[in-house]
């Protein structure tokens, strides 16, 4: 078994933070699965397209998407509210042969109509020890480029919602 790599990225969305805390609320897995691809042609397990582009070369895997649970924390003197949307993923086909993910999205207010989201988490690479030479050699920065664009996917998808 590989030993689990940490990821972080983050994002702004220029809407306040109630609303993105009301919309993270209101139906995550839905939320998530509009965000990564198209809901007419999911079934009842939500299923979501990780893609990145790698030398001009579109790369994409379905990933069955399971948000754990959405919590607020409140403000206190030191430090704002934030809205964490715990979540795991795997390859919906051949999982052995992909990484597998536990993640949260963490929402912050920065201003009265700014929000910012991270993303932090850790990752499995697969394979064992092959899996590992190659995340040494470069899958790391794909791991990461790819949890970069679902971010980046999510915060479009959540601007839609809240013209």
């Amino acid at each position: 078994m590989s030993q689990p790599r940490p990821l972080h990225c983050y994002e702004y969305i220029d809407r306040p933070y109630e609303r993105v805390r009301e919309l993270l609320h209101r139906d995550p897995s839905k939320l998530l699965q509009r965000a990564t691809t198209s809901a007419a042609a999911r079934t009842n397990a939500l299923v979501a397209n990780l893609h990145l582009q790698v030398g001009g070369i579109e790369i994409g895997v379905d990933v069955r998407v399971l948000v754990r649970r959405v919590r607020d924390q409140q403000a206190t003197s030191t430090d704002p509210a934030v809205t964490r949307l715990e979540l795991s993923w795997e390859a919906v086909r051949l999982p052995v042969l992909f990484p597998a993910m536990l993640a949260e999205v963490a929402a912050r207010p920065l201003s009265a109509t700014e929000t910012r989201l991270d993303v932090d988490g850790s990752y499995w690479p697969p394979l064992g020890p092959v899996g590992n030479a190659i995340d040494a050699a470069g899958g790391h920065h794909i791991a990461e480029a790819t949890v970069h664009r679902f971010l980046v996917d999510l915060v479009e998808q959540m601007r839609q919602e809240m013209p």
